[in-house]
């Protein structure tokens, strides 16, 4: 099963994530939510939309906006709602 970890800890565990540009994207309901806090950081992709960030804490140390998600993505990449990716060091098994 893909796990995607920080800092030690697993932060995200998912049977079948979707994969997008390389880039696995888990279902929201496989993150640890205690590792996750919310960003105001956002980014837009022409074709997926506009992104919104996580922060990820772990063992009191805090990765900013390492992980995103489109909360409301174009229809190109409907398969990605409700579905988040990591980056920053953030590794994905």
């Amino acid at each position: 099963m893909p796990k995607a970890e920080w800092n030690g800890a697993v932060i995200a565990q998912d049977d079948e994530p979707v994969s997008v540009e390389g880039n696995p994207y888990f279902s929201r309901a496989s993150l640890v939510e205690a590792h996750f806090e919310a960003s105001d950081h956002t980014s837009v992709c022409p074709w997926k939309g506009t992104a919104k960030y996580l922060h990820v804490t772990v063992n009191g140390e805090r990765n900013e906006n390492a992980a995103w998600y489109y909360p409301t993505p174009k229809d190109a990449a409907a398969q990605i709602k409700d579905r988040v990716a990591f980056w920053r060091g953030v590794t994905v098994r």
